[in-house]
């Protein structure tokens, strides 16, 4: 039947052992949160918006679905305004092509974007980071060597930013809670800001009473001549008025527009000019009608 000369079988032959789990790959991974929108999933699409987190999304999705009201995924549970978002202003790669021609696919040798300053690509493999105070996107390694105070000013625009306004982009688990602790210094920024320009108002408000009200002179000071009022001028302007009414109806020009005026009667108009109207002599006795209008003297 065979198998005469024996057979040395396997351990694995043997023994079922337990498969190991499928593990991911570490690079895709990486590659894919830097490239896609962490809310949809899908690519990400200009404008590039970030979380108090460091997560990237497509500005255009966030908006769609905040104004759909639709629940937020756990990663992005902390977005629930535009306020909690910030657009990012990213350098674009000029090694990058958004589709190779030759294969048909995506890029993947290099990243879209870079960092302006020293030109590290931002693929994952390098540390990045955004200012919230004005958006612009640096490499770590770039902003560390910018050495300044504590209120220093962006590199790239020179806008003023604070410690809390450093957000490392995609960043590990240490960085999430470091990241979560800014997020909330923030906010309690923001807070005591609108306090003190609450405070600052009411201060202007009551002040302004104040200086309204003038310290009355005593009477034994020379008493300063008083400015005319509104109702004074307008009681000197009305007499002024009426004597101009009285003159304009006095006026020549004015008498002819009268009802009882007639230009027959008129000593200035010549007898050509009286000739043209029908109150003149010659019309009254003519015998046909008149050749313009209806004559009202014949039926």
């Amino acid at each position: 039947m065979g198998c005469d000369g024996g057979t040395i079988p396997r351990r694995d032959e043997l023994v079922r052992v337990k498969q190991k789990p499928e593990q991911k790959d570490k690079d895709a991974e990486r590659e894919f949160r830097w490239r896609h929108c962490t809310l949809t999933q899908q690519r990400l699409q200009e404008p590039i918006a970030m979380c108090g987190m460091g997560r990237l999304y497509s500005k255009q999705s966030v908006i769609e679905r905040l104004l759909e009201k639709e629940p937020m995924p756990e990663t992005a549970a902390h977005v629930k305004s535009m306020k909690d978002i910030r657009q990012l202003q990213p350098t674009p790669n000029p090694a990058f092509t958004e589709e190779d021609k030759t294969e048909g696919l995506l890029d993947a040798r290099h990243a879209p974007y870079i960092c302006k300053l020293i030109g590290l690509e931002m693929s994952g493999k390098f540390r990045f980071v955004a200012l919230w105070s004005c958006g612009c996107v640096v490499s770590e390694r770039a902003l560390k060597q910018i050495k300044g105070s504590a209120a220093s000013t962006c590199p790239l625009c020179q806008t003023p930013y604070s410690v809390e306004d450093v957000v490392v982009l995609n960043g590990n688990d240490e960085d999430l809670e470091l990241m979560r602790v800014k997020m909330e210094m923030r906010a309690a920024k923001r807070k005591s800001s609108k306090k003190e320009k609450k405070g600052a108002n009411k201060v202007q408000v009551k002040a302004e009473p104040e200086e309204s009200q003038e310290p009355v002179a005593s009477t034994s000071k020379s008493a300063a001549p008083e400015k005319p009022t509104t109702s004074s001028k307008v009681k000197a302007v009305a007499p002024l008025k009426r004597l101009g009414a009285v003159n304009a109806m006095q006026d020549p020009e004015l008498k002819r527009l009268k009802s009882e005026f007639s230009v027959a009667k008129d000593p200035k108009a010549s007898d050509v000019y009286k000739s043209l109207f029908t109150t003149h002599k010659t019309e009254k006795d003519q015998e046909r009608a008149h050749w313009v209008t209806y004559n009202p003297f014949y039926n």
